[in-house]
């Protein structure tokens, strides 16, 4: 499965205002939620692999690194480029220290040429932007991480 059948999908649920799909394919399979807390994300062959060696802990993938502690994080809820601000010349949405509560829009994502506001979904304060402006971002990717009120 590569990246534009994934895309599609993504689209297919935001049109269709889905919260979560799973579609088989021959070999493959792809698991896909959306929504505030994101538990995972799965694209796997659905025939069990054959037995190996137990893998090296590895280091996270890039975007989905673990948070410190007490920290909440806010997620991509879609594939698309992350931007900070409105438009080039506005000031960004949340910069770090800002107080955000649930309706705070912190950025917009676009997707398939429609601008997304994304809020915040929790109070607290801004204790990290983990994205630069006009960077791909990926579905359920750390885009910020937020101090409780």
């Amino acid at each position: 499965m590569d990246i534009k059948e994934i895309r599609r999908l993504v689209k297919l649920m935001v049109d269709n205002d889905l919260r979560e799909l799973n579609i088989a394919d021959g070999e493959q399979s792809v698991h896909l939620k959306r929504g505030a807390e994101i538990e995972r994300i799965a694209v796997a062959p659905s025939a069990p692999p054959a037995a190996e060696a137990p893998a090296a802990p590895s280091a996270p993938e890039a975007g989905f690194e673990a948070p410190e502690e007490n920290l909440l994080e806010i997620r991509s809820p879609m594939v698309g480029t992350f931007f900070s601000a409105s438009s080039p010349d506005s000031d960004p949405y949340v910069s770090v220290g800002d107080a955000v509560s649930d309706d705070t829009v912190v950025c917009i994502i676009e997707a398939m040429k429609v601008m997304n506001e994304i809020k915040a979904e929790c109070s607290g304060t801004i204790a990290e932007v983990c994205v630069d402006n006009a960077q791909a971002v990926e579905y359920g990717q750390v885009i910020f991480r937020v101090r409780p009120a």
